[in-house]
C-alpha cells in the first residue's frame, strides 16, 4: 500500500491494512507492506523511518527499496485497540493538537509558528496547570503519579520544531516496547526546562525532578479522574478518563 500524505493518513492506512476482518490474526508477513511517503505538514512516522522530508527525494529513496526488494518489520503500538506508529497521549499535547485541527478545519495552514502560538496559549491561559489528574500504571510496577501530561511513544523523535528533531522518549524504537515521559509539576520553569532537555537530548531518558520516565514497556495504563484530551498520531481522538497502551512487535512491514 502507497500513501502520500501527513501522519494521520499513515494512521488510517495503518489500521486499514491490520484492522481486516478477513486477516484477523496474520502475521505481517501476510498482510501488505505499506509505503509512506510524506506530504504532511510534521511528517514524523516518514521521518523516523530515515526518509527524506522531502517527498521527491523520499520517492526516490522508496523506489530505491522496491529494486532492491529491501524491507523491515516494525513494532507499533496500540491506544484502546486503534494502532499507533509513533505515539499517543493525553493532557496539553492534546489539547493543542485539538486546538490546531480545529483552525485548520476552517481552512487555516498549519505551521509551525501555528504550533507554537496555541501551544503558548492553551499554557498559559487554558490548561490546568494546578490540578494533575492522571495516574500512570506501568507494566508489573506500582502506580506513579499524578501528571498533568503523558506521552507514550512507539519510536522517536516525539516531534519537529521545524526542522529540529524534538525527543520526548529519546530510547523509544520500532524494535523495542513502549517509553513514556510525563511530568509531574506544569510551573513555567519546570516545563520550559523539560522542553529545552527535549531538544537537546538525543540518546538515554529525559530526567528531571518533576519528570516521570519509562522504557521498553509491554503495556502501559493511563487513568484520570477527569476527562482529558487525547490524540494518537497527532490526530485529536476526543477525551478519555482510562487508556490502554499496549506494544505490538513486529506488526507491520514497511518498504523504506
Amino acid at each position: 500500500m502507497l500513501t502520500l500524505g501527513g501522519d494521520g493518513t499513515v494512521n488510517e492506512a495503518v489500521n486499514g491494512i491490520l484492522h481486516q476482518p478477513d486477516r484477523s490474526g496474520c502475521a505481517a508477513a501476510e498482510l501488505p507492506a505499506l509505503a509512506a511517503l510524506p506530504g504532511g505538514s510534521a511528517n514524523v512516522f516518514t521521518g523516523a523511518l530515515g526518509l527524506s522530508r522531502d517527498p521527491v527525494d523520499a520517492t526516490g529513496q522508496v523506489l530505491r527499496a522496491v529494486a532492491e526488494r529491501r524491507e523491515r518489520t516494525i513494532g507499533l503500538g496500540t491506544a484502546d485497540g486503534r494502532f499507533f506508529t509513533f505515539n499517543s497521549g493525553l493532557g496539553l499535547d492534546a489539547e493543542v493538537v485539538r486546538a490546531v485541527q480545529g483552525l485548520r478545519a476552517h481552512g487555516r495552514p498549519v505551521t509551525t509558528a501555528l504550533y507554537v502560538r496555541l501551544a503558548l496559549r492553551q499554557f498559559y491561559r487554558q490548561t490546568d496547570r494546578r490540578h494533575p489528574s492522571i495516574a500512570v500504571e506501568p507494566h508489573c510496577r506500582p502506580a506513579a503519579g499524578p501528571v498533568f501530561l503523558a506521552i507514550v511513544s512507539n519510536t522517536a523523535p516525539w516531534t519537529y520544531l521545524g526542522r529540529r528533531e524534538v525527543h520526548a522518549n529519546p530510547q523509544a524504537g520500532f524494535d523495542t516496547g513502549l517509553d513514556l515521559f510525563a511530568l509531574r509539576n506544569m510551573s513555567t520553569f519546570s516545563t520550559f526546562s523539560a522542553i529545552g532537555r527535549m531538544l537537546t537530548v538525543t540518546e538515554g531518558e529525559i530526567s528531571g525532578r518533576n519528570v516521570l520516565s519509562y522504557h521498553d514497556q509491554p503495556s502501559v495504563t493511563l487513568r484520570a479522574s477527569r476527562p482529558v484530551a487525547f490524540q494518537i498520531d497527532g490526530e485529536y481522538v476526543g477525551e478519555r478518563e482510562v487508556v490502554e497502551f499496549r506494544s505490538v512487535p513486529r506488526a507491520l512491514r514497511v518498504i523504506a
